[in-house]
């Protein structure tokens, strides 16, 4: 009997609960048995829709003027299916590109999931884009259609080639299509295609089949730790991936539902939404969490039911990991990696596995990490290099500098050319802005390596401060980084600014500061 209740539980679809257990036992055909469909039917609308049971809550939102929505299951599979009929009768056949430009909203997805229901392509593009912005996205995607809110809409530049509908038209035109749809797709098919927030250059595609479910439920289940019974909400753009896969559809694939703020941030909106939703896992880049602390709400207290909470897209400041230790009894736990290399580590939502602060977990089941020095050797433990992963039988670098220490954590220093080299010191700009937000007079910071004739390089950090900047303030700024770093590590430079350069998914664009930094010298060298 024992050993009949173990094959049992065994069988639950990636329902490992101890990283020593996964580690060994793990594979990926596993992530198909999550799903009804075998690949050569799969499509992602009707597994994160239209099987779950109708009654359930599928969509949570809060919007920053403090209202709330809810939709099941069954009003978001009808919607959506009249979705795929609407494009079906105009003419969307399967693999065009249809755009959408909108903010959280019952309108996006129920775009979303019909376009994909249809064998269409979803194009998600910000809403708050420019014309130059939609006309890059929509030309070089070749979208067909675009559906888009009444205020981005005055955005939308003139003469375009494609048809333009508004989500507040959205109910009316969909009054009559029918409300079911059958499906036609594999896990072969096209579904998505993400325009990649770069810091600099034209933004590029990002192509994702059905088979990127497989993908994003393994993560679920491992990153963001989502249970039966778990209320989620993800803060991140629906245009960015994070958003997409893990604001989307990860959480609707196991039927937890798409929790989401939907507006101008507002931390204190949120902390209510949180409230209000009893929302038990989230997923946030970090400065949410830093924004979140700085209300002095964040806190179960307040009565919140937080029992985790993930981050991505960039490190995570000290300082807001040790109060959500200090405050929840535990910390963000992290996901680490790239568009070009995929997911190289997580922090692993397993009973038996402890995040580290200032590591992005371990390396991904299957995985191998290693930091290499200049000439391609595997450094010990604790050693910093190039990070890099085994593929195909050779190392590929993954951009960043940083190390594996002995237990197997990760930690990155940040990109590679953002390393400043000063007086023969490897300076991480990262370290020096974490202590910077450590200083009550900082709302938000970046350092960057500014040309020295003498050191090479300087470190100079820009500032939007939290008042008026005086002299005397930088001087402070500056023996505060001394006492918490070292001599060499301190801002030499300091600028004010009103606002860092961000991509929308929260981002910094250090490259737009350097190539700023460089041409402002070249101008006083030559004035």
């Amino acid at each position: 009997m024992k050993n009949d209740m173990l094959q049992a539980e065994k069988k639950v679809p990636l329902g490992y609960t101890t990283y020593e257990d996964a580690k060994a036992n793990f594979r990926w055909a596993e992530r198909w048995d999550v799903f009804d469909n075998p690949p050569e039917r799969l499509n992602i609308a009707y597994e994160c829709v239209d099987r779950h049971p109708r009654k359930n809550v599928a969509i949570r939102l809060k919007f920053s003027d403090g209202s709330k929505e809810t939709f099941t299951y069954g009003e978001l599979s009808d919607l959506s299916s009249r979705f795929a009929n609407l494009l079906e009768r105009l003419g969307i056949g399967a693999g065009d590109r249809v755009a959408i430009a909108l903010h959280p909203s019952i309108e996006l997805y129920v775009a979303f999931f019909g376009i994909l229901k249809r064998g269409a392509v979803a194009v998600p593009c910000y809403p708050l884009l420019g014309p130059e912005g939609f006309r890059y996205r929509l030309d070089d995607s070749g979208s067909k259609l675009i559906l888009i809110d009444k205020k981005s809409a005055d955005n939308l530049p003139e003469n375009g080639s494609w048809r333009v509908i508004r989500s507040d038209e959205l109910g009316n035109i969909l009054a009559t299509e029918p409300t079911t749809y059958t499906t036609n797709t594999s896990a072969d098919t096209l579904a998505v295609v993400q325009y990649s927030s770069g810091t600099t250059g034209l933004p590029k595609q990002v192509l994702y089949n059905h088979s990127t479910i497989g993908v994003a439920a393994v993560y679920t289940k491992f990153w963001l730790g989502l249970r039966d019974g778990d209320r989620y909400l993800c803060t991140s753009s629906t245009a960015w991936g994070h958003g997409i896969w893990y604001g989307i559809v990860g959480p609707s694939i196991f039927g937890n539902g798409i929790g989401a703020f939907s507006g101008k941030f507002d931390p204190e909106v949120l902390i209510q939404g949180l409230k209000e939703f009893e929302i038990t896992v989230m997923s946030a880049i970090p400065r949410v969490y830093v924004m979140l602390m700085n209300t002095g709400k964040f806190n179960p207290e307040e009565g919140l039911k937080l029992r985790r909470m993930t981050y991505t897209g960039a490190a995570i400041e000290k300082n807001c990991q040790e109060y959500l230790l200090k405050t929840f009894g535990f910390i963000a736990s992290s996901t680490y990696g790239n568009t070009e290399v995929g997911p190289i580590a997580i922090d692993y939502a397993f009973d038996d596995y402890r995040p580290k602060i200032g590591a992005a977990g371990r390396a991904t089941l299957g995985t191998k990490v290693a930091a290499l020095n200049d000439l391609a050797e595997v450094l010990p433990p604790g050693e910093v290099g190039e990070l890099s992963v085994f593929r195909k039988d050779e190392w590929r670098s993954v951009g960043d500098t940083g190390f594996v220490d002995a237990e197997g954590y990760i930690t990155s220093h940040g990109r590679s050319d953002d390393v400043i080299k000063s007086s023969g010191f490897r300076i991480g700009p990262f370290e020096v802005e974490t202590v910077l937000n450590m200083h009550p007079a900082v709302q938000d910071c970046a350092v960057i390596g500014s040309p020295d004739p003498e050191r090479g390089e300087t470190v100079k950090a820009f500032i939007v401060p939290n008042c008026d900047p005086i002299d005397a303030l930088t001087k402070e700024i500056q023996e505060f980084v001394k006492a918490k770093l070292s001599m060499h590590e301190y801002p030499r430079k300091i600028e004010y600014v009103e606002e860092l350069p961000r991509t929308p998914d929260g981002k910094l664009k250090r490259k737009v500061l350097k190539e700023m930094e460089m041409a402002r010298i070249h101008n006083t060298s030559h004035g």
